[in-house]
């Protein structure tokens, strides 16, 4: 039997800048300067003084422009062809290299250009992210090159998200399928599930005991899905306002043989819930970016719905709906696990009288609260 556990909130630590609440690993905004250069039209330092001759300043001329001629042309010949690129690392590090040029984020399930780099390797290859490294000196034949090389290239000039380009994303490990009808998932909550909801120890007692969970804000259905998986005699029900997230979360379910252990509702937060349901966990991943950090979203989260980011001037217009609410709809022993990113200095000042348990993950500080159903 899992022992219950009351844990206190871990101490603060200054947290580095992060772009809107979304991880990027330090990538900058696509248009930044490149280090160390120089603008166009800038006199070229330690040129030796004098006019060249006419001949010699045509030669060169006519030099400059060949070398740029072959070189745009093996650039663009190795980008579509992988022209002397052989392995599976190859065409990483090609990637890799491509990614670092065009100064992409990475904010959809990888955090750096070297993940997202060996996950579209693997996607385009039909291998799953842990069976990159047995082949990872493997030859590509020449289509599979062909595969690669164009991700590649799609994601640089798109900069849509990689796990739209392949319409997979890895959560825990399980596949979930995603479209830009839906916000590509990279919550933390499932990881918490896994070390706050176990059983050995929990926040909520024996996961066997737990009956019935809530998800709002489902999006793709993945936490639902993560929550049905890990509490196993629970029935979960999961909430979406838009229709087009709901139809990916549909499919999501059905692909995990989950149609019986999940159902999913349209509507606004609680609403469409049955009449007198209670709930021994509610989880949510709601909207919580604020009006500044929309305004700063990088390139790649621009191709997702804005409803799924956009949570007013201070971040909090859905998340001070779901504490109103929570406790009409939680069982006395249940709780209340949310995620608002960078919003924590947010959420306590606009509710200081509540006793906020904020839980760390192995990537994350201080962005996922938990609120038992006694202080509602």
């Amino acid at each position: 039997m899992a022992k219950r556990v009351t844990a206190k909130a871990a101490p603060r630590r200054r947290e580095a800048a992060r772009t809107s609440g979304v991880k990027t690993s330090g990538a900058k905004s696509s248009g930044s300067k490149a280090s160390g250069s120089k603008a166009a039209g800038s006199k070229t330092a330690g040129m030796p003084a004098g006019k060249p001759s006419r001949d010699k300043k045509s030669l060169n001329n006519t030099s400059g422009r060949r070398i740029s001629t072959v070189a745009t042309s093996t650039a663009s010949m190795t980008a579509t062809s992988g022209a002397g690129l052989v392995s599976l690392l190859d065409h990483m590090r090609f990637a890799v290299s491509r990614f670092n040029e065009a100064r992409l984020a990475f904010a959809h399930g990888t955090t750096d250009p070297v993940a997202e780099a060996a996950f579209l390797v693997s996607e385009a290859l039909h291998l799953h992210p842990d069976q990159f490294e047995p082949f990872a000196t493997a030859r590509l034949t020449v289509d599979e090159s062909a595969r690669v090389m164009a991700l590649i290239e799609t994601r640089v000039q798109t900069r849509k998200p990689a796990a739209y380009l392949v319409n997979k994303i890895y959560m825990r490990g399980l596949p979930f399928y995603v479209d830009e009808r839906v916000i590509v998932p990279r919550s933390f909550i499932g990881e918490l599930l896994d070390s706050h909801f176990g059983e050995q120890q929990s926040l909520l007692g024996d996961p066997a005991e737990v009956t019935r969970v809530l998800d709002l804000c489902t999006g793709s259905a993945c936490l639902a899905i993560l929550a049905a998986r890990h509490f196993p005699n629970a029935h979960v029900d999961a909430v979406e306002l838009s229709k087009d997230a709901l139809a990916v979360a549909r499919r999501n379910v059905a692909e995990h043989g989950l149609d019986e252990a999940v159902t999913l509702y349209q509507g606004d937060l609680f609403a469409p819930l049955p009449e007198g349901a209670r709930y021994d966990l509610i989880i949510s991943n709601p909207p919580y970016v604020d009006a500044e950090g929309m305004a700063g979203l990088p390139q790649e989260c621009r191709h997702e719905p804005a409803m799924a980011f956009e949570a007013g001037p201070d971040g909090l217009d859905v998340v001070r709906r779901i504490l109103a609410e929570a406790g009409r709809y939680l069982t006395p022993e249940g709780g209340l696990l949310c995620e608002v990113g960078r919003g924590r200095d947010n959420v306590e000042a606009a509710f200081p009288e509540l006793p906020f348990l904020w839980l760390d993950t192995e990537d994350s500080e201080g962005e996922v609260f938990w609120l038992p159903a006694e202080v509602f």
